[in-house]
């Protein structure tokens, strides 16, 4: 019963914090799409460890100082909007995943291309 609280909590704070993050005025966080993949909050409700994804060119550096500095904001618009008895920390990660699948989906195709060629050219010398 406990995880399916801390699940339903995960899902709140991931679709409250899409929204407040569009609203904050750091530049560091405008350099490019940057979207929540996921959210692991501990049993606790101490810390929860925010996944995120960037989408264009952007400063790894300058984007977790900007989320650190804005970690505060964020944290206080959580727990005025989701009542909870805790308000956990938040933790941001960047999640290589989206990038990991595009590269894999690329090479892929890379290889699609590849057998393809290799194919007419088998039919091209008979």
């Amino acid at each position: 019963m406990a995880s399916n609280k801390i699940q339903r909590i995960n899902e709140d704070i991931q679709r409250e914090l899409s929204g407040l993050l569009r609203n904050v005025k750091d530049p560091r966080l405008q350099q490019g799409m940057i979207s929540i993949t996921g959210v692991e909050t501990t049993g606790d409700l101490r810390y929860s460890k925010i996944y995120i994804s960037v989408l264009g060119s952007f400063d790894e550096k300058e984007l977790k100082k900007g989320l650190k500095s804005a970690s505060g904001y964020l944290r206080r618009e959580i727990g005025n909007r989701l009542n909870l008895r805790y308000t956990p920390e938040l933790i941001f990660e960047l999640d290589p995943s989206l990038a990991r699948g595009a590269h894999i989906s690329k090479l892929l195709n890379e290889l699609e291309k590849n057998s393809g060629s290799s194919e007419n050219e088998e039919t091209d010398d008979n």
